[in-house]
């Protein structure tokens, strides 16, 4: 099938990617002069493990082009709509400006009978009016929401959990789904559960998820900030906990907590757009959600001032990591590199390294001091931070680093790390919620 997605950054660009290994014909359409060289080249703008491989498979095939011509998504029975919603500068509330830019332009390039299927996380409400708008060129919307973990977006779109389809209560709507089914018929066919809904419920369905795995990372952020107040273990009390089937032990791992482009943006749009119906008081726990997420940054620094005697001011920091999480070269919103300009700010020589994420880092926030490798970045420290958990850090030797070292003082901003083995090779250990 010939299907078109519009927009190609994280979403979009591994998006069409993956309907290209399924065997679909794509062609992937953005405004982005530099993003669709890159992509035409087989380069992926942005980190993503296995994105490259499917890439080069794809445009190998002949199955996947990218271009900035929108005209090229004539003829395509699915339009796949993956633009981005930031949120509003100075607000909580979603910006569409994206999302209404490409539907106003993609309409003119619609046949009757056609399917536009939103993947952009929208307010809910949005979704309808997109309907209305789309009526006169006879095509029909779908919602169809996105589940990727940044780290896994290749894996979560070709064998996703789940797929959820919005549609009108229509005969319109019923042919949608049927399309839809095709474009998907690899992962239904491995049994992928399949939710038919109305667009309200499709677009709820995303931000309640986020919202809950929000709620679960800061519920133990919560209880650290307990267990360092009566020296507990929050990571035993994780473990326990979590043995109870109705809590569970994923997203029960307490340390900086959440950030990137989804979470921390989607939670608060969640609540701007309550406030807008009239019930941002069933929403209101979202404020204390994101405000112990904010709380752990500021009480790591709180730590490092700790165990440097009271002040970092002219103190030699490593920071190991600056992605907001590992496998990933997103740095948006990352609570690790939000930590390194805080102790910048106080005093601190911050140098940063991360396996990725280091160019990013360096365009966001060019005061700060950067390495390339692990061993640069911690000649002379006298304070180490964990603050993205890499698998090469959280498999670091202690006797290995303390050679290049100036004080053995390591803070685990993630918990991933074993106390017993770091005290044992004489390095002073803290970790927010254990002592």
């Amino acid at each position: 099938m010939k299907i078109s997605v519009i927009g190609c950054g994280y979403l979009g660009a591994v998006h069409a990617a993956c309907m290209a290994k399924l065997g679909h014909e794509v062609v992937g359409v953005d405004v982005d002069d530099r993003k669709i060289a890159s992509l035409t080249r087989g380069e992926a703008p942005f980190f993503e493990p296995g994105l490259p491989e499917i890439l080069d498979e794809a445009m190998a095939s002949g199955r996947l082009k990218f271009t900035t011509d929108l005209s090229e998504v004539a003829g395509a029975a699915v339009h796949f709509v993956c633009v981005g919603t930031p949120q509003k500068k100075g607000e909580f509330a979603a910006d569409l400006t994206y999302v209404d830019a490409a539907f106003s332009s993609l309409a003119a390039h619609l046949a009757p009978g056609d399917v536009v299927v939103g993947k952009s996380t929208v307010p809910v409400g949005t979704a309808e009016g997109l309907a209305s708008d789309l009526e006169p060129t006879g095509a029909t919307l779908v919602w169809n929401p996105e589940f990727l973990r940044e780290g896994f977006a290749v894996k979560d779109t070709l064998h996703p959990d789940r797929v959820v389809y919005g549609i009108p209560e229509s005969d319109a709507g019923q042919r949608a789904a049927a399309l839809l089914d095709e474009v998907y018929a690899a992962p239904l066919a491995e049994g992928t559960p399949r939710i038919v809904t109305d667009y309200a419920t499709a677009q709820l369905v995303k931000v309640a998820a986020n919202s809950f795995l929000a709620t679960k990372i800061s519920f133990i952020n919560a209880m650290a900030e307990l267990c360092e107040a009566t020296g507990a273990d929050v990571t035993a009390l994780a473990d326990a906990i979590g043995h109870d089937a109705r809590i569970g032990r994923r997203f029960l791992n307490a340390g900086l907590g959440f950030g990137g482009g989804c979470l921390p943006k989607d939670i608060r749009a969640f609540m701007a757009r309550a406030g807008e119906l009239g019930v941002d008081q069933a929403l209101s726990f979202l404020r204390e959600v994101d405000a112990i997420n904010l709380r752990r940054r500021v009480r790591m620094v709180d730590l490092a001032r700790e165990e440097c005697g009271g002040s970092i001011v002219n103190r030699r920091v490593a920071v190991l990591g600056a992605a907001f999480k590992p496998n990933s070269d997103d740095i948006r919103d990352s609570p690790a590199l939000n930590v390194a300009e805080q102790m910048h700010l106080q005093g601190a020589i911050v140098t940063v390294t991360d396996p990725e994420a280091i160019t990013n880092a360096k365009e966001r926030a060019p005061h700060l001091h950067y390495a390339d490798t692990l061993e640069a970045a911690v000649e002379g420290a006298e304070l180490v931070l964990l603050l993205t958990e890499w698998e090469q850090y959280v498999s670091l030797d202690p006797q290995y680093l303390a050679t290049f070292v100036a004080e053995k003082r390591m803070l685990d901003g993630r918990n991933v790390l074993d106390p017993g083995h770091w005290r044992e090779a004489g390095w002073t250990y803290r970790a927010l919620g254990r002592h």
